[in-house]
């Protein structure tokens, strides 16, 4: 599992021209599976997420977690984190999971956030989408267990 972590100001999410998750202050994330994935991988994922200090403290240090600023999570499922181009010029993806299997982890990975009280929007698993979003910092670090 991967998830790749942006701390933004704001970011949305349109699927066909309607916006369909939309946060504040928070964090984007691009989550991936593959083979072997499970609960244990979501689970140490979701705790590393939320308590990633990565948010400025009084002094400007990047001493505080989301948790610790009340921010919000846009998580889109993203398979081409799992991209090899290692052999020739078009990207390989079969080291992403299968959709239906990957669509339940996915699932169980933004419940399992939102059971830690944190506002989760999401975009639409499948779907062709548009991201947007204002990289604070800018911020970006990937995470994979």
């Amino acid at each position: 599992m991967k998830v790749l972590v942006q701390r933004c100001e704001k970011a949305k999410v349109s699927v066909d021209n309607k916006v369909v998750g939309q946060i504040g202050k928070g964090l984007m994330l691009l989550v991936g599976f593959t083979q072997n994935d499970n609960s244990s991988n979501i689970d140490y994922l979701v705790d590393k997420v939320i308590n990633l200090r990565i948010f400025d403290d009084e002094s400007g240090i990047m001493n505080k977690s989301l948790l610790d600023v009340g921010g919000s999570i846009l998580s889109i499922s993203q398979f081409t984190l799992y991209a090899d181009a290692s052999k020739g010029r078009r990207p390989s993806y079969i080291n992403a999971l299968s959709g239906d299997l990957a669509t339940k982890l996915y699932d169980e990975f933004n419940n399992k956030l939102k059971n830690k009280g944190i506002n989760v929007e999401t975009g639409i698993f499948g779907a062709e989408m548009k991201v947007d979003f204002i990289n604070d910092g800018p911020i970006t670090i990937m995470l994979e267990k």
